[in-house]
């Protein structure tokens, strides 16, 4: 009887068997998880622990970073106990590691970029925003003489979530001169020129105004829009350059869904009035009123996916923090207990528990970084949750402003979704893109 088959299956399941333990043991689990870029804050240590029972030899720039206090170019390493990096001035170099002084193991690219350090916010804002021009909102049929109904803007090819921004020449953003505009065609006889923005592409269109019987005014056969207003939150403060962020989303058309462009607007004080409780199904909100003779606390420049931001000048009535706190790169942020700033009743910012039950991996600005859920009793007992208007409340884990507040589970109104405060530091202008590299693990 031939016995090799059966000892070469088994041999084969035994190497199995010692492959799985070795990819599972916890110094492979480690390695894997060494980064190959790590970028650090100026004066702001990161310290790494991998429990890997190796002994090398580590070279870097010591003018950009140190590690263990080693202030040598060369210096060992055990790995086996905790790693700390102290960044110096801002640079990029790389750490290496060598078993042996001479066998490469590990090659570390680290970016030290300037500190940076803002103040969080959770006040309640109330946002006016003013659009680059006249929004589309929808088409209505005109009634052009006995049973015949039409829609200029139909004709005319333009569709729900197009900005109008100039008509015959002159840029125009107020619905309020649309309707001298259209007279003003419809007797001449002359149709209406206009520039319109759709996403990223801009075109001319000729729209000629029906005469209405009914109304007896000359018509678009249109919806328009030219503001939208509402309440949210304010995330961070930046004193030293002066500009602020907040909702941590874009701000939409109610009607078209379709991203705002911003022409112009403000963020003023507010004062919450009452909160309607989330439940499952139904998420609540903020219901909040502008302060009257309260002041402007900045303007709008722009609208992003993740929030608007423009100047402001000083920082704000109520705030928790009065002095800057260091921020968290998105690669910093790590799933457990959090806290989040936000007002639930008048101007009185309050701080509350939380869980970060997710974190993605981005190393591109993606919105839906984190996943998190409220345990605070309190915060629960009078809101139910994440409700409407809480957008733009600072998350801050381990002392550091590490997110936002964006979206609400509609089902579960207790959990949502976070974004990382780099991306909105990004789209405030305070903060450099991620360095760019092609390094790999060695």
């Amino acid at each position: 009887m031939n016995r090799w088959p059966s000892i070469r299956r088994s041999f084969g399941m035994l190497l199995v068997f010692i492959l799985g333990l070795t990819v599972t043991s916890a110094p492979i689990r480690h390695y894997a998880a060494f980064p190959n870029e790590l970028r650090l804050f100026q004066g702001q240590a990161r310290h790494l622990d991998y429990s890997m029972p190796v002994h090398a030899r580590g070279t870097l720039d010591n003018g950009v970073a140190v590690v263990n206090g080693k202030e040598a170019p060369s210096f060992p390493v055990n790995l086996n106990r905790p790693l700390s990096i102290v960044p110096k001035q801002s640079g990029v170099t790389e750490l290496k590691l060598k078993l042996f002084g001479r066998i490469p193991f590990k090659t570390v690219k680290l970016q030290v970029v300037p500190d940076l350090r803002v103040v969080p916010g959770g006040q309640t804002i109330g946002v006016k925003v003013k659009a680059a021009g006249i929004m589309v909102v929808g088409h209505h049929l005109v009634q052009t003489g006995p049973n015949k109904r039409s829609s200029p803007g139909e004709d005319a090819k333009l569709k729900l979530g197009d900005l109008i921004v100039a008509i015959n020449g002159q840029p125009l953003n107020d619905v309020t001169k649309v309707a001298s505009l259209a007279e003003e065609s419809g007797r001449t006889g002359s149709p209406l020129k206009l520039e319109v923005r759709r996403g990223k592409q801009q075109f001319t269109t000729n729209l000629t105004p029906a005469f209405d019987q009914e109304d007896r005014a000359w018509r678009l056969g249109l919806y328009i829009r030219d503001s939208a207003a509402g309440v949210g939150t304010l995330t961070f403060y930046a004193p030293d350059q002066g500009v602020y962020g907040a909702l941590g989303h874009v701000i939409t058309d109610m009607d078209t869904q379709t991203p705002i462009v911003v022409g112009s607007g403000q963020i003023l004080q507010s004062n919450v009035l009452s909160i309607s409780k989330s439940q499952n199904g139904e998420p609540g909100e903020k219901r909040a009123s502008i302060v009257k003779e309260g002041k402007t606390l900045g303007n709008v420049e722009r609208n992003t996916p993740f929030g608007i931001f423009g100047k402001m000048d000083q920082l704000p009535e109520h705030a928790m923090h009065s002095e800057p706190i260091p921020v968290a790169f998105a690669e910093e942020v790590k799933e457990g207990p959090a806290e989040i700033l936000t007002v639930v009743n008048g101007q009185k910012v309050e701080k509350f528990s939380i869980q970060i039950v997710h974190v993605s991996k981005q190393t591109s600005p993606a919105t839906k970084g984190m996943v998190i859920r409220i345990t605070d009793p309190k915060l629960l007992e009078r809101t139910g949750g994440i409700v409407q208007g809480m957008s733009g409340s600072p998350i801050i884990q381990d002392g550091k402003l590490i997110g936002a507040v964006t979206h609400v589970f509609v089902n579960d109104p207790t959990s949502g979704y976070g974004c990382f405060i780099e991306w909105m530091l990004q789209d405030a202008g305070i903060m450099l893109e991620p360095l760019q590299t092609t390094s790999k693990a060695i």
